[in-house]
């Protein structure tokens, strides 16, 4: 069984830690709707990649991309799970 060490370095089982991110994702997902998640992360990237002539080149940006169309997509299946409920 692997273990990971939380900042307090108690031994936590993987199961207690994908427990507590829930907890963490259920949380966020109070805020906003996840349409409205969608919406906001839209928001953010498109100034992110207007600004990006002022900032410079930035050798990260397909990582940035690729983390964002993770954040649309989980977003949006849970839509679409709260559209089939």
């Amino acid at each position: 069984m692997r273990f990971m060490y939380n900042k307090l370095t108690e031994v936590e089982s993987q199961d207690s830690a994908a427990i507590a991110y829930g907890e963490h994702v259920k949380n966020l997902l109070t805020m906003n709707d996840p349409k409205e998640w969608v919406e906001d992360l839209w928001t953010i990237y498109t100034g992110f990649m207007v600004a990006q002539k002022e900032l410079g080149h930035n050798p990260h940006a397909s990582d940035l991309f690729c983390t964002f169309r993770e954040l649309v997509f989980f977003f949006q299946k849970l839509e679409e799970r709260k559209a089939a409920a």
